[in-house]
C-alpha cells in the first residue's frame, strides 16, 4: 500500500493520515486544531473552538434515537516531538512520515503520534459517517494535553451537554479504562557562578545514549534505563574524584518522556584522562548488564569536545551530582488496590545548563493523593539540601474508578458480543484527561479505551494495524447501543 490512508478502515486511516502531514507538537497544535473544527464545519455541524482553543463539534442524533444519553468523544490534537538523533526534522514545520511495517504503522525516525492523533481521526470518522447509528454525539478535541492539560484544565462549566464521556486515548485494545494517576511537576533550580578552567586540563563529552525511553507513565513499570540517572552515575566520580570541572549538562526534553540521551561536557585534568575512561567503561559495562533486558544498544562513552574558558563553580557542579544521585526516579510503590499497577513513581525528565542556572524538571505520578504528596516533600528535601530553589505546579488528581458505571456496563456487554470475550477492567499510571474533565463535569460517566499503541512518547512509537479496525467496530456498536435516558 502507498500510503496509510489505503488501510482499513479507510474513514479512520484517511484523517489519521491528513493530521499526520499537519505539525501539531505540544503548544504548536493550531493549525491542526483549527483542521479539525474546519472539518466539522465542512460537514454543516455545529463547530467551534472555545477561548483556549479546545474544538468542540455537536452531531445530532440518528433519526428514532433521540432519546439515548448524549456521548461525547474526546481526543487531544497535540502530539509528544521525539525524535532519534540522527535524524533531521523540525516538529513545527515538517510533516510526519509514516511508513507500514508488517502488521505495523511507524513514524520514520520520529514519534508517529498515534497519540492521539488516532482518537482524533476516529472522532472525525464518527462525524463524516452517514451508517452510524447513535444518539446525539459530542466531540472534544482538546490541546496541550502532552506538556500540562492546558485544554483539559481550561474547559469550562457548561459548554457540553453530553451525560457520557469516551476517552479516545488509551492504549491497549481489548482493555477497558476506568481510572488514572494524578500527577505534579516538579522544578528544582541551581544558580552557580563560573570559574576559570585550569591550565592542564582537557576538554571531553560524557555521552549517554541509545537507550529506549518511553512514556513515564505507561513505561515506567518496565524499569528502562533514564538517560538522566546513567549520565551522573559517572559524572558524579568524575566531578568528585578526579576533580572535573563541568562545562555543561543537558538531558531529556519531555517531562513525560522517559529521557533516552543526555550529555555533560566536562574539562579534566590531563593526567586523570586515563582515569576518566576507566570510570566511564566501567559505567557503561555495569548498565549493558543492568539494563540488558530493556535497554541493549545503551552506551556511555567519552569523547574528545572543545571548551570554554569557564566553568560551573565546583561546589554546585558536586551538589548538583549528588542531588540527581539519590533523587527519586521510577516505580515508587506498586498498587495494593489494583495489582499489576505502578501506584507512585517519578521521572527525573530534563536536566538542564544555561545563563547560569542547571533546571531539573520531574514528573510525580500517584493514584494515591497522600502519596504524591509524600513524594513531593522528598523531592523537595532532597534538592533543597543541595542549595537549589524548588517548585511544583500543574498539580492534578487522580480518576476514582467507578465499577458500577452504566457506560462501563454497557461496553462490556458490547465487547463480549462482538468478539466472544470480556474486555478487560483496567487502570492506568498516565494522567488521561478524564481526571481533570471529570473534576469540571462531575456528572459525566466516563470511560477510556483506544488501539494498540506501542511505545509511545518515543521515536518507535507504532501502532498494531488490526487493533484500529477492531476498536472502531467497538466504538461503532457502543454508540449504537447507547443507554437510554
Amino acid at each position: 500500500m502507498s500510503t496509510i490512508a489505503e488501510l482499513n478502515p479507510q474513514i479512520v486511516w484517511k484523517n489519521f493520515y491528513e493530521l499526520t502531514k499537519i505539525p501539531r507538537p505540544s503548544k504548536f497544535e493550531s493549525e491542526a486544531a483549527k483542521y479539525i473544527c474546519d472539518f466539522g464545519k465542512n460537514l454543516g455541524l455545529e463547530s467551534f473552538q472555545d477561548e483556549i482553543g479546545n474544538v468542540i463539534i455537536r452531531k445530532p442524533a440518528t433519526p428514532g434515537m433521540e432519546d439515548r444519553m448524549g456521548i461525547i468523544l474526546q481526543a487531544h490534537v497535540d502530539m509528544v516531538p521525539q525524535k532519534n538523533n540522527d535524524v533531521e526534522h523540525d516538529f513545527k514545520k515538517d510533516p510526519i512520515k509514516p511508513r507500514i511495517v508488517d502488521d505495523m504503522v511507524y513514524a520514520t525516525g520520529t514519534t508517529l503520534g498515534a497519540d492521539n492523533g488516532l482518537g482524533c481521526a476516529v472522532a472525525m470518522a464518527v462525524l463524516e459517517s452517514k451508517e452510524l447509528v447513535h444518539g446525539p454525539i459530542e466531540v472534544l478535541i482538546t490541546i496541550d494535553e502532552e506538556t500540562g492539560m492546558t485544554g483539559a484544565r481550561a474547559l469550562k462549566p457548561g459548554v457540553l451537554n453530553g451525560d457520557i464521556l469516551i476517552n479516545l486515548d488509551s492504549e491497549t485494545e481489548g482493555e477497558l479504562y476506568v481510572g488514572c494517576a494524578g500527577g505534579l511537576d516538579c522544578s528544582a533550580v541551581f544558580n552557580y557562578t563560573t570559574e576559570a578552567v585550569p591550565a592542564g586540563y582537557v576538554g571531553k563529552k560524557l555521552n549517554v545514549k541509545g537507550l529506549v525511553g518511553g512514556h513515564s507513565g505507561m513505561d515506567i513499570i518496565l524499569y528502562r534505563a533514564n538517560a538522566n540517572k546513567v549520565m551522573v552515575r559517572a559524572l558524579l566520580p568524575l566531578v568528585k574524584d578526579l576533580g572535573a570541572k563541568l562545562i555543561s549538562v543537558e538531558g531529556g526534553n519531555m517531562r513525560n518522556a522517559i529521557p533516552r540521551e543526555a550529555e555533560a561536557v566536562i574539562a579534566i585534568p590531563a593526567d586523570k584522562v586515563a582515569e576518566a575512561e576507566a570510570v566511564v567503561a566501567k559505567v557503561c559495562a555495569e548498565v549493558k548488564v543492568e539494563y540488558a533486558a530493556t535497554d541493549k544498544d545503551a552506551n556511555v562513552y567519552l569523547e574528545d569536545a572543545a571548551v570554554a574558558g569557564e566553568a560551573i563553580c565546583q561546589d554546585v557542579a558536586v551538589a548538583l551530582c549528588r542531588a540527581l544521585y539519590v533523587c527519586p526516579n521510577g516505580v515508587e510503590r506498586m498498587s495494593n488496590a489494583m495489582p499489576g499497577l505502578v501506584e507512585t513513581s517519578n521521572n527525573m525528565a530534563i536536566v538542564k545548563s544555561e545563563d547560569g542556572t542547571i533546571k531539573v524538571h520531574s514528573l510525580m505520578r500517584s493514584s494515591v493523593d497522600t502519596a504524591k504528596d509524600d513524594l513531593a516533600v522528598r523531592m523537595r528535601a532532597a534538592f533543597e539540601l543541595a542549595g537549589a530553589e524548588v517548585s511544583f505546579a500543574g498539580g492534578y488528581s487522580g480518576w476514582a474508578p467507578n465499577m458500577a458505571s452504566p457506560i462501563l456496563r454497557e461496553m462490556k456487554a458490547v465487547y463480549e458480543k462482538l468478539y466472544g470475550k470480556q474486555p478487560a477492567v483496567m487502570a492506568i499510571h498516565a494522567g488521561l484527561e478524564c481526571g481533570i474533565l471529570g473534576g469540571t463535569y462531575p456528572n459525566w460517566d466516563m470511560v477510556s479505551c483506544g488501539p494498540t499503541i506501542f511505545s509511545p512518547h518515543s521515536p518507535d512509537e507504532r501502532v498494531n494495524i488490526e487493533s484500529v479496525g477492531k476498536w472502531w467496530e467497538f466504538v461503532k456498536e457502543v454508540l449504537k447501543e447507547a443507554p437510554k435516558k
